[in-house]
């Protein structure tokens, strides 16, 4: 990690309730009691865990603000971290942290985009970085992976006995198993090959008091009992502390085939995506950048392997398989859509290939030149409603004077939008605000989500009464209640509304930052 500067915080004042100084002075006793009793109590709770075998205890001020923020950037400072290196150490962590009330955080490299992996109360961080095992059942095709381990390094110890696990976020090289379950992340193969979900045939891990649970099992067939196993996927570290997977594989691809399509409009681009779906060819990928997001990498890159333009779209279309399947469906592809392009490359080689993925790899960092903040919101909405959505961005554009670059999944309807614009201009940080918002709304209208992948964290909480009523809320509460009776598992997360644009971010540049 490169070095780090904190910006500061927005502090709120407290209202002028006490006009007397004696009753300021009162209230200010009252707050350095309470700052002295939450220390006297950690003090308490780690001395019981002194020596704790399976767990370092790291007290430095460097490590702690390491692991106080997460790619959304806002950032609380942590009593102390645990890096966990044995999984039982989270079971005697939690036990201690629940009888003091301790709040507790889970975090695999901090990639998520929502502020999930952020400890908003403070207490102790458990990082699961050291705990990467993996093991590859060869014959049945399971990965048994421990919650630190990468998906890289998931997918390169499957392809070595050729297997293959699909799921893969775009910061795949430090994204973990363990914050992948939490948040159920997707990526760009989730239409032909769904998502983290639908890999997962057995969980391991604690519940809040610190006893041990283990749902579902090695096998591909279950059904024994309420399925507490999806239960914990997307739970965000909320509901319990995974500390291994049981995961299925697919038999690796034989081969793929990559293109880049150019097409003169967004709409162009997305007529293509439903002639592709409707021409039953289901690619492993298919990517869409808009006009703002081409232009903007164009600007930061140069011209994209002969691309100038930049009022076009962009297709990234990769097609996985046997080689006699990938010939008959880049014909098909080909019949469909070559006649909507107004540019078309093929890949002939893996670095070619390679070439033409940098292109959406990069286009996320060359947005900050039209703002040096950004909403990224992952909505998602049904194939037919995508040019609508798509066509609202650029109202939201046109109304609020705010760029929206706009890329994403498209043949599962899961868009990237993000709104920029500069934090220090009072007016641009209002209308983004309101933006977000109804873009939100906008996307519950057409019959989708607020999120498809990134889960809800801190970002999404504003917009959680969009999608939900308060009766379903109530019952998502009433299973929380019952897991963390307590509430020391990721406390502030999902339900408690928290304004993203209300507070600084701290400055840093992660390893995912491209």
């Amino acid at each position: 990690m490169q070095e780090i500067t904190v910006a500061s915080e927005k502090r709120e004042e407290f209202p002028q309730l006490f006009p007397i100084r004696i009753e300021r002075e009162f209230f200010a006793i009252q707050a350095i009691v309470f700052f002295v009793e939450n220390e006297k109590k950690h003090i308490l709770a780690l001395e019981q865990l002194n020596h704790l075998p399976g767990a370092e205890v790291v007290h430095e001020d460097s490590a702690r603000l390491a692991a106080s923020f997460d790619s959304l950037k806002i950032s609380r400072l942590p009593d102390v971290l645990f890096r966990i290196r044995e999984a039982s150490a989270v079971g005697a962590i939690l036990k201690v942290a629940n009888q003091y009330g301790i709040p507790v955080t889970s975090r695999g490299a901090g990639s998520s985009t929502t502020g999930s992996a952020t400890p908003l109360n403070g207490g102790w961080v458990l990082d699961f970085s050291p705990l990467n095992g993996v093991r590859i059942d060869a014959v049945a095709g399971i990965a048994f992976a421990q919650a630190g381990v990468t998906i890289a390094a998931l997918q390169d110890a499957a392809a070595k006995q050729q297997w293959f696990y699909p799921p893969d976020p775009s910061s795949l090289r430090y994204a973990t198993v363990g914050g992948s379950i939490a948040t159920n992340a997707g990526g760009l193969r989730g239409a032909k090959y769904g998502v983290t979900r639908d890999y997962v045939l057995g969980l391991k891990g604690f519940f809040a008091n610190g006893e041990p649970f283990a749902f579902g099992r090695a096998v591909r067939k279950y059904s024994a009992g309420f399925n507490m196993r999806d239960l914990m996927i997307g739970s965000e570290g909320c509901l319990g502390i995974v500390t291994e997977a049981i995961l299925r594989l697919v038999p690796l691809p034989e081969t793929r085939w990559t293109c880049l399509a150019v097409f003169a409009s967004e709409n162009a681009a997305l007529e293509a995506v439903q002639a592709i779906v409707k021409a039953r060819v289901l690619p492993s990928i298919l990517e869409f950048l808009d006009s703002q997001t081409v232009a903007c990498t164009l600007k930061k890159h140069g011209s994209l392997l002969g691309i100038s333009d930049a009022t076009v779209s962009l297709l990234l279309i990769e097609l996985d398989g046997s080689s006699d399947a990938i010939e008959s469906e880049k014909i098909r592809l080909q019949e469909v859509i070559r006649q909507k392009t107004v540019a078309w490359k093929e890949a002939d080689t893996e670095s070619e290939s390679e070439r033409l993925w940098e292109i959406r790899r990069n286009c996320s960092q060359a947005m900050f030149q039209m703002g040096d903040t950004k909403l990224n919101e992952d909505v998602v909405v049904p194939i037919h409603t995508q040019p609508e959505l798509i066509a609202f961005t650029l109202d939201l554009k046109r109304r609020y004077g705010l760029a929206t670059p706009t890329f994403g999944h498209a043949a599962d309807g899961n868009f990237h939008v993000n709104i920029m614009y500069n934090k220090a201009d009072a007016a641009q940080s209002a209308h983004a605000e309101k933006a977000v918002l109804e873009l939100m709304e906008k996307a519950v209208a057409l019959g989708g989500a607020i999120s498809g992948e990134h889960g809800i964290g801190l970002a999404k909480t504003p917009f959680l009464s969009l999608q939900y009523s308060q009766a379903e809320i109530d019952s998502m509460q009433s299973v929380k209640q019952a897991l963390d009776p307590n509430g020391i598992l990721n406390p502030g997360k999902i339900f408690t509304p928290f304004n993203v644009w209300e507070h600084n971010r701290i400055v840093a540049r992660l390893p995912w930052d491209k």
